[in-house]
């Protein structure tokens, strides 16, 4: 029997993310998004590709430096991963700035939209920039010369800098001097040019100091400007076991972080190889982590410019409305929630129900406690303003803020200690551990005792992400639920540890187990001849030991079907192993990151929802939540959407047994986009309650007693 950890059943875990990044990169390039849309996801790539050198590639330099050679599942060294992503990157980056110059500028152009040179620029349009330059950026720029007194500056991670040569107008150009200016990121770095009839302009900030750079060196001559950019190894680097302040190491370690070392350097394509040379000098930066972009660096700013575009009407997509569960804001959500447990799927259905159970709790005389888990939150997050009332109202309220969410330590560390002053209780964490559980708690006192009312998540505590994110949320006062919400609390609280729990899993303690008791009933199906199936979403499949769990399902005859948005690890039709596993990557106007886990369980199927992917970290080093489904209605329904999504032709890509991802085959048939679809059902669900609503408020003759009498929807489980 084939023991499946064969390195050539797996793909590398990094490899396959640049696979993801890619199939952003062919939304950008996808002729049917519009084209302000296509210009964001160029601008997403982009982000993502420097949050993956951050971190990735700066994690696998820390291993090659301290002499770490151990191979990954698909027999990959660190070195050997480097050496394979600094190839694949090029390309990708060869990719995005072909995008941009062939693609969407030009289409810019067609539509009035300019990103313009200052060699392209009206008279108006240089005045307007000089006097700009002169007025606005002039007294916020500092030149820096590097010599024998002034040493190298510190070059902060990801911002714009100009490197120059210049003389002295007395001497020859041969004695040249180095010099280096920051384009400050307190100035917009998209600046809109005054308009012209039918056409809007835009220049960068880097331009309009370059074009007046001889003002910063009076009495110089300059030979040679180009741009360049550093990234950072920006990961941070905890003791929590010897720290005895969490929140003040944080904050030590971010101030150290911006002087972490130089993993990555652009540079314009027109740069000459003694300026280069120079660079490389003082940033002790490798050769195979230089990269020479042909266009503007840090194509980021493409979302910005996205954003100045008024009135952009067919260019963005059309905006679609969201269904409110007006039930749960026009009265009180807990007789709501006693009712039966209510379904939240965002952000087709919109998260104002969220925000109303903290509203409320914070009001109601009869709640006692209110305790939240908080990984990610909105700068001016509304569930923030309503905590820290719920505390001035003498509530006991418990707030687990997550200090190491990675890029959100400085928000999160401002969020805690502004709880704190309010009077709730800020905890961190488990020692060594993330907390990555999506979960409230409100506790009240009613007439036949204590009650909870709980929501469990798949996504973030953030109103701003709910509008783009699809995630899936669980309103419920499910009394089992509620004793194990209470342990969970305890245990990131204080010391307790439950044996068990009766209705949550809970990471790192039972969620890998679970799943795995889960995964194996289903084998035992299927050698005993019965249907047996597992079906799951989720963002990534890393974890090798769930890997070779499929692939024994796979061989025992279980049917696998797998959304998985980013990484994936396991490969398809491997004969006998990986031939009924089947996966699909969705990629479009919202971001997938719903964690959904469905077992056939011999014909009851059994629902999960989970705020875990199926990686490493998530099953071993973070908090996390798996949550049963037991209401049939809702259960049906998280049913019907994995179907849905499964369905899709239009923004679904299918992993092939070459390990390359390819749209579905669609001659014949009918094009079927999922989000659109869902989108586009919410929408007409807030359309028929709009007409009951308003038929119930219209005094309208009975005609005959034929006459159909329409109620408002109800189908708001």
């Amino acid at each position: 029997m084939d023991n499946f950890d064969r390195e050539e059943y797996f793909s590398n875990r990094e490899l396959s993310w640049l696979l993801f990044n890619e199939r952003v990169l062919e939304e950008a390039r996808d002729k049917e998004n519009p084209l302000l849309e296509r210009v964001k996801f160029l601008s997403i790539t982009a982000s993502n590709l420097d949050e993956f050198f951050m971190v990735r590639v700066a994690s696998l330099i820390d291993m090659v430096n301290v002499g770490y050679h151990k191979a990954d599942p698909s027999g990959m060294r660190p070195d050997q991963q480097l050496t394979a992503i600094s190839e694949k990157a090029h390309q990708m980056i060869n990719q995005q700035y072909t995008t941009y110059n062939r693609m969407l500028k030009k289409l810019l152009n067609e539509h009035g939209i300019h990103i313009l040179e200052p060699a392209e620029l009206s008279q108006k349009q240089l005045d307007f920039i000089d006097h700009y330059f002169n007025r606005e950026v002039y007294p916020v720029l500092t030149p820096l010369a590097v010599d024998s007194s002034r040493p190298f500056p510190l070059i902060l991670n990801k911002s714009i800098n100009i490197a120059a040569f210049i003389h002295k107008k007395d001497s020859t150009a041969a004695h040249r001097e180095f010099v280096t200016v920051q384009v400050p990121n307190v100035l917009p770095r998209v600046v809109k040019l005054p308009d012209q009839e039918g056409h809007t302009s835009f220049i960068l900030l880097e331009n309009i100091i370059r074009r007046h750079l001889s003002q910063l060196f009076v009495g110089y001559e300059l030979d040679e400007a180009a741009c360049y950019r550093v990234i950072r190894d920006m990961d941070l680097e905890v003791d929590e076991e010897d720290t005895e302040d969490l929140l003040k190491e944080i904050e030590k370690q971010l101030r150290l972080r911006e002087r972490g070392n130089v993993i990555h350097l652009d540079v314009e394509a027109g740069i000459s190889d003694r300026l280069v040379a120079k660079l490389f000098e003082r940033l002790a930066v490798s050769a195979e982590n230089v990269y020479r972009v042909n266009g503007p660096i840090d194509l980021t700013f493409l979302s910005k410019l996205a954003g100045q575009i008024k009135e952009p009407g067919e260019l963005v997509y059309p905006s679609h409305r969201p269904y409110v569960h007006y039930d749960l804001l026009e009265r009180s959500i807990f007789d709501a929630m006693r009712e039966g447990d209510i379904f939240l799927h965002h952000p087709y259905e919109s998260f104002d129900p969220v925000i109303e159970l903290i509203r409320q709790a914070s009001r109601d005389r009869q709640v006692l406690a209110i305790k939240m888990t908080l990984y990610r939150v909105s700068g001016n997050s509304p569930i923030i303003k309503y905590l820290e009332k719920a505390a001035e109202n003498g509530k006991q309220v418990t707030v687990l803020v997550e200090l190491k969410a990675r890029f959100d330590e400085e928000n999160n560390i401002n969020w805690a200690q502004k709880l704190e002053k309010t009077g709730c209780h800020v905890i961190y964490g488990l020692v060594g551990l993330k907390t990555h559980c999506k979960m409230a708690l409100v506790v009240r006192r009613e007439t036949d005792g204590i009650k909870r009312y709980m929501h469990f998540g798949t996504g973030n505590y953030n109103d701003i992400t709910a509008h783009f994110y699809t995630d899936m949320g669980l309103l419920t006062c499910n009394e089992q639920m509620g004793v194990d919400a209470s342990n969970v609390f305890n245990m990131l609280s204080g010391y307790s540890e439950p044996p068990y729990f009766h209705k949550l899993v809970m990471a790192p303690l039972w969620l890998r187990d679970s799943l795995m008791d889960l995964i194996e009933t289903e084998i035992k199906n299927a050698q005993a001849g019965r249907p047996a199936f597992i079906r799951a979403k989720m963002n990534a499949l890393s974890d090798e030991e769930m890997i070779k769990a499929l692939y024994r399902a796979s061989a025992a005859g279980v049917t696998i079907q797998l959304l998985i948005r980013g990484i994936c690890c396991l490969r398809t039709g491997i004969p006998g192993i990986s031939d009924r596993i089947e996966v699909h990557s969705i990629v479009g106007r919202y971001l997938e990151h719903s964690r959904i886990y469905l077992f056939g369980n011999g014909g009851e199927t059994r629902v999960f929802l989970a705020s875990a992917d199926l990686m490493p970290r998530n099953l071993n080093r973070r908090v996390e939540l798996m949550f049963p489904i037991e209401n049939e209605q809702i259960k049906t329904r998280i049913i019907d959407i994995f179907d849905l999504m499964m369905r899709d032709n239009v923004k679904t890509r299918i992993l092939g047994s070459n390990h390359h991802y390819e749209k579905p085959d669609r001659r014949g048939k009918t094009p079927f986009n999922v989000q659109e679809y869902l989108a586009e059902q919410a929408e007409q669900r807030t359309l028929r309650r709009e007409h009951a609503i308003h038929d119930t408020r219209t005094f309208t003759p009975i005609k005959s007693h034929t006459t159909e009498l329409f109620s408002s929807d109800t189908d708001e489980s």
